[in-house]
């Protein structure tokens, strides 16, 4: 990597660094995550322009000595001030960064992580009570085809052969889905109704812009909310914090 180089990149998060500085974490379509330091006072046009769900070109300085990055300019093309507007979509936004984050960018492809990533934070800037919500359950499921670990809702072939009208279970060990359920403790088996498995398959063919036009009953919504996190925290590890919204 040279010393000096530019990419197209997303701000996922900043932090607070020293007395007038800021930690920056980018995801770059070139270089996946990406921790820089952003120097300047709080009136700094650049600090300004470094904002979380910013996007745009980024020039950086690494500096090979100290394995460490430095910002030496950022040229917004996405403001998305919408996200700031309503108290939903600020914490949508900050579970999509967290979920990027938490995942290391995804590993590699790192241009269609920063399109997904991208083109959900749009919608969301448009996204009206209740639509961020669904806005971040099929990010999490899109999220998951990423990374080569969504299981298929309707593969033939697998147990999850339901009719159209069935109900069919998450295994939370296995992390696939079937349609009968073993007796026996334990929540290992998560409920998913027709409702919300239609519509799981229905949003993961629509781009983030088409569902705000896609709705669901509030049940089907909880169950593929419940079921959608609890994939993504056996891919992590972990439920993230910044989910429970």
């Amino acid at each position: 990597m040279l010393r000096t180089f530019t990419c197209e990149a997303l701000v996922l998060k900043t932090a607070s660094s020293g007395e007038s500085n800021r930690e920056a974490w980018f995801l770059c379509a070139e270089h996946g995550i990406l921790r820089a330091t952003v120097f300047g006072g709080p009136k700094s046009r650049l600090r300004a322009h470094v904002s979380p769900f910013h996007s745009g070109t980024l020039w950086v300085y690494r500096d090979p000595v100290r394995n460490s990055h430095k910002v030496n300019d950022f040229d917004v093309r996405s403001w998305r001030p919408g996200l700031r507007e309503l108290y939903e979509r600020a914490m949508t936004a900050d579970a999509i960064a967290d979920t990027i984050l938490g995942s290391h960018g995804g590993g590699g492809g790192w241009e269609a992580a920063l399109s997904l990533a991208g083109t959900s934070l749009d919608a969301l800037t448009e996204a009206g009570e209740g639509a961020a919500q669904r806005i971040f359950i099929q990010f999490l499921w899109n999220w998951a085809a990423f990374l080569g670990l969504r299981p298929d809702l309707d593969e033939p072939g697998r147990p999850c052969e339901a009719s159209p009208d069935g109900l069919v279970w998450f295994d939370r060990l296995e992390g696939g889905f079937t349609w009968s359920v073993p007796a026996g403790p334990g929540n290992r088996f998560l409920p998913l109704g027709p409702g919300a498995r239609r519509w799981l398959l229905a949003v993961q063919e629509h781009t983030p812009e088409r569902i705000l036009r896609i709705t669901a009953d509030p049940l089907s919504l909880t169950q593929a909310r419940v079921v959608v996190t609890a994939l993504m925290a056996e891919i992590l590890g972990r439920e993230l914090p910044t989910w429970n919204f």
